[in-house]
């Protein structure tokens, strides 16, 4: 009876540890590496479970060998059949564990593979975005230069504009000082005639 709740106990403990195991292996899990997992979690409850059981028998059986005349005898024999049934629950948690390692490491190889495959797109990614950053810079280092240029343009034909209205407003004013110099001489000349008629 006993040993049947063990195994019931030791199911339940397993059916609880699945999603754990799946969880802890991380990243996607081939049905049989989750397979090889539930066995490892299995093996190594189990193992837990007879040590657990073992404990409990041992203890039982000292106490029993306390009563008998040869006690020591009797705890002698108890002891071994305890160390006997520790190392097959080591044995099995070891072996859950190398199970588990197994997975562990293949599935790191596996990453290591898709890390390798997928290197050389990355690096065309990379060489791609290289190259569209420094088309984009080139492209806005020209529209700068090109606005740049724009503007000087624009200075040189205002200071162009500039110089022509100075030129014009100087001819003008040259012509202004040319007439009323003129003026100025025809009056001095018709005051110097009005004079001599006078």
């Amino acid at each position: 009876m006993e040993n049947r709740s063990l195994s019931v106990v030791a199911g339940l403990i397993v059916l609880l540890a699945l999603p754990f195991a799946a969880q802890a292996a991380g990243g996607e899990v081939s049905a049989e590496q989750q397979a090889r997992l539930d066995k490892a979690v299995a093996l190594r409850v189990e193992g837990k479970t007879r040590q657990a059981e073992a404990d409990r028998v041992l203890a039982e059986r000292n106490a029993e060998c306390a009563t008998r005349f040869l006690i020591n005898d009797c705890r002698k024999i108890a002891a071994r059949e305890h160390l006997k049934v520790t190392r097959e629950t080591r044995r099995l948690e070891n072996e859950g564990n190398t199970l588990e390692r197994e997975v562990k490491r293949e599935q790191m190889a596996e990453r290591a593979r898709l890390r390798a495959e997928e290197e050389p797109r990355r690096a065309a990614d990379l060489e791609l975005r290289q190259a569209e950053s420094l088309t984009a810079r080139q492209e806005a280092e020209d529209k700068i230069a090109a606005t740049r240029a724009a503007k000087a343009a624009k200075a040189a034909e205002g200071e162009k504009r500039k110089m022509v209205e100075a030129e014009k407003q100087r001819k003008k004013q040259a012509e202004h000082d040319a007439r009323v110099a003129r003026k100025k001489r025809e009056a001095e000349q018709r005051a110097a005639q009005a004079a001599e008629k006078k």
